[in-house]
């Protein structure tokens, strides 16, 4: 069974996070999981969703639901449809579903490395075509790495290319690609939106993107400095040629002008903080029978 994360707050403090996204019937779900003191995957079914999505409850999995499906961080409105996408660092396949749902044209590849968080992304995507998913590390070569696990939970798993038996490996040697190899693999000449969270392997990725980085429309990447020094740095040398810069809570949009939907946005609006919508929806949760 894969092993439990304890979110950092109060009992209270839970409840009440669970009741914001879920109501009566995820604080109900919740209790019965401390209960029996382990995971309690859940369904949770969302407006205008084709399909409702899997969560594993008192996990990092619910943060990310609140992230990225009722605060929408990784969602902007681009002056084109986008045909090709890429979700690196995919976790449990929530971009991936929510890109699928807005785009359903669209190709979606999910790559994800880690084995457990992996299940839970084919479970996810299982009833999108459009979405293929990837068992696999983006890294800045091609290979084989190991995962550490630095007890974050499970959104917070690194890649590396240290030996095994160097502390904090949790035994996971995961293929390793390059967006060159996996644009290639799939055979996408250009990609829309290039979606990155992987957790501090964003310096190596962009420590030499070659072509690759010629041939991406939208780049949507949360940077991880605080987990290896020089990840923004490195991403800012490599992508000088994209005109646009947006930032919405912790995500950093960067674009090329013909995918801006509104042109007349000043300098000074596109380098603000853009602040998320206040949203008060509650989503129907049900255990998994």
């Amino acid at each position: 069974m894969a092993p439990v994360y304890h979110i950092e707050m109060s009992i209270w403090e839970g409840l009440r996070e669970y009741y914001s996204l879920f109501g009566n019937s995820g604080v109900l779900l919740l209790a019965r999981a401390r209960l029996n003191g382990g995971l309690q995957e859940a369904l949770v079914d969302i407006p205008q969703f084709q399909h409702p999505v899997h969560l594993r409850f008192r996990t990092t999995d619910v943060p990310t639901f609140r992230q990225v499906i009722r605060d929408k961080e990784y969602d902007w409105d681009l002056a084109c449809i986008p045909r090709t996408i890429i979700d690196a660092g995919a976790n449990i396949g929530l971009t991936s579903v929510f890109y699928s749902n807005k785009y359903p044209q669209a190709r979606i590849v999910a790559i994800e490395p880690e084995s457990s968080n992996f299940e839970m992304l084919r479970k996810n995507t299982s009833h999108y075509p459009n979405v293929t998913a990837l068992n696999a590390a983006v890294w800045g070569m091609n290979g084989t790495i190991n995962l550490i696990d630095p007890d974050l939970g499970h959104d917070g798993f690194t890649a590396t290319d240290l030996p095994s038996e160097s502390g904090h490996i949790n035994g996971q040697a995961v293929r390793a690609m390059t967006i060159d190899k996996i644009m290639e693999e799939f055979r996408l000449p250009y990609v829309d939106i290039l979606k990155i969270d992987i957790e501090g392997a964003e310096k190596e990725v962009f420590s030499s993107p070659a072509a690759w980085i010629h041939n991406v429309g939208v780049l949507v990447i949360e940077f991880h400095d605080r987990m290896r020094s020089g990840c923004s740095r490195t991403v800012y040398e490599a992508v000088k040629e994209f005109e646009f810069e947006w930032r919405k809570e912790g995500t950093v949009f960067f674009l090329r002008k013909e995918y801006v939907a509104d042109p007349s946005l000043s300098q000074q609006v596109v380098s603000s903080r853009i602040m998320l919508e206040r949203n008060d929806t509650k989503f129907r949760a049900r255990a998994v029978s």
